[in-house]
């Protein structure tokens, strides 16, 4: 497989615009962050079971907390240092799982 390539600026800028609630890492690393909303523990738990299957799939894992109904969510790809279309990718379908959870 080859090595994913740190996305350049503008690809990274516009790519943010499309995802919901993406944001630059607050850290000094470069990544992007999320914190996602659930009513409970058990439906932020199912979003972070369906993220987890999809991340080893991809072979591309998530940093991540729960507590209760929240779920911190920090993407980036350590192999490039840096933000990429892994990221987006799997910033693309946490967004999708979060809707189906909720609804």
């Amino acid at each position: 497989m080859p090595q994913a390539e740190k996305l350049t600026p503008d690809a990274r800028k516009a790519a943010l615009a499309d995802l919901n609630g993406w944001s630059d890492s607050q850290d000094t690393r470069d990544a992007i962050a999320k914190t996602f909303e659930f009513k409970n523990f058990v439906e932020a738990f199912g979003f972070m079971t369906q993220a987890a299957l999809k991340a080893e799939k991809m072979d591309h894992h998530p940093e991540w907390s729960n507590v209760y109904g929240k779920v911190d969510v920090v993407l980036t790809t350590h192999s490039a240092d840096g933000v990429t279309e892994l990221d987006i990718k799997l910033a693309q379908f946490m967004d999708k799982i979060q809707e189906r959870v909720k609804s």
